[in-house]
């Protein structure tokens, strides 16, 4: 069971990293299940994974021979398989190799009739990159440490879940790429975009092409990946003219050259005496840095009031 309480707990990306680096290697595993199995969903967002009460799931995906779900649980560290005929499997989340996780949960999908093929290669990554079935050499679970990122996240979703609120355009979930390792948030201004030049390590560049068809603001958190350090995000495609030079809060919040986006240190957060409002303020800052240098349509895409339930 979790025994992390600290719902901002530190997050050094040192002690970690290897099991940081095998995790994303299984949840682009189990990404890679739903994308076999889900109907294609603007922006990619039919691939995504999504947080749960005890992790990340995939939801409820849909196979010939039913309906199942999987599930990461990082309060009792196992990787659950259930269906909709009320069968389940599960097995221990625990140092093991990336090729011994593929082998194993294919295993446990057929075993229950629900066989996926999926391409095994990870993507997003740069070169060298060994194929799922042959990887032997990221194999590290650390749970503290997973737990420790789990409840960072539970934090971050609760914010960026206010945030979402706030905005009556076309905005996506709150959703966890595996490519990217990322919890992520996107808002839409209605518009087409210029055709993005690609170039994702291993990604075709049509995916991106319509990731990126429409103008967005779109903020996230790494909680390593990206940076080297746990840290927020938030650019806008495209950029807009004057935007690496726009005043954002909070204070630690600074424009990434190399990236072409704003970013802010989670520690930054992590140690504000009210970490919620910290994160609001950035998230809510870039946004209205990219909407107003873009001219978007503030009025008629933003909430001023929300309806409060009674009862």
């Amino acid at each position: 069971m979790t025994t992390i309480h600290d719902p901002w707990p530190p997050l050094p990306l040192a002690p970690w990293q290897d099991t940081l680096e095998t995790l994303h290697l299984w949840t682009q595993i189990v990404g890679k299940i739903r994308l076999a199995l889900a109907p294609w969903t603007n922006h990619s967002w039919h691939v995504t994974l999504l947080p749960s009460a005890r992790g990340l799931t995939t939801g409820l995906m849909h196979h010939p021979r039913g309906a199942f779900e999987i599930e990461f649980d990082f309060c009792r560290h196992r990787l659950l398989v259930v269906t909709a005929t009320g069968e389940d499997r599960s097995f221990a989340l625990e140092p093991m190799s990336v090729a011994a996780f593929y082998q194993t949960l294919m295993e446990t999908l057929e075993a229950l009739g629900l066989s996926v093929t999926i391409w095994p290669s990870p993507v997003e990554l740069p070169d060298p990159i060994l194929l799922f079935p042959e990887d032997r050499l990221h194999a590290a679970y650390h749970p503290e440490a997973v737990e420790r990122y789990w409840q960072a996240m539970l934090s971050v979703h609760r914010v960026f879940t206010v945030f979402r609120a706030r905005f009556g355009g076309k905005v996506s979930p709150v959703h966890f790429f595996w490519g990217a390792f990322d919890l992520a948030v996107t808002r839409f201004s209605g518009r087409t975009a210029p055709t993005h030049p690609g170039g994702a390590p291993h990604c075709a560049d049509w995916v991106m092409e319509e990731a990126y068809s429409h103008e967005l603001s779109s903020a996230g958190f790494w909680p390593g990946t990206g940076l080297g350090e746990a840290a927020f995000y938030s650019y806008a495609y495209p950029e807009p003219p004057g935007f690496k030079t726009a005043q954002v809060g909070p204070e630690a919040a600074t424009y990434h050259p190399a990236l072409g986006e704003f970013v802010l240190p989670y520690e930054a957060v992590r140690t504000a005496a009210d970490p919620d409002a910290t994160l609001l303020s950035f998230l809510q800052s870039t946004y209205e840095a990219a909407a107003e240098l873009a001219h978007w349509d503030r009025t008629s895409l933003e909430y001023t009031a929300l309806p409060t339930a009674t009862r």
